[in-house]
């Protein structure tokens, strides 16, 4: 339970940061701020940026330390994962006439 929860944040925070404005635009100026340098293009990589989000987390996540580095490969990998299921699938579930949308079936079978 505590990975699926750790993994289900790692993803929030790590789009928050690379996709989103945030609340207030904060997210944005944060990363005007960091211009195109190494920390403005870690911003811009989902994947590269969910390595160093899932840094703390799997600290929340373990109880050994031994088992940290492994947690915190997992919970990256977790989090690309999701950020891959759910890349590209429209909103709506259905047509206008009730319908399963057939958009989003072959949206996610091209996902895998």
């Amino acid at each position: 339970m505590r990975f699926a929860l750790a993994s289900l944040a790692t993803w929030r925070m790590t789009h928050l940061l690379a996709e989103e404005d945030g609340p207030a635009d904060v997210v944005i100026r944060v990363r005007a701020r960091l211009g195109s340098g190494r920390l403005g293009d870690l911003m811009d990589c989902f994947y590269c940026l969910s390595v160093w989000v899932a840094a703390p987390v799997s600290l929340a996540v373990v109880r050994r330390p031994r088992e940290a580095p492994l947690t915190w490969l997992a919970l990256s990998g977790s989090a690309c994962l999701l950020e891959r299921a759910t890349q590209g699938l429209p909103a709506a579930t259905s047509d206008q006439d009730g319908q399963p949308a057939t958009q989003l079936r072959r949206a996610s079978t091209d996902a895998m």
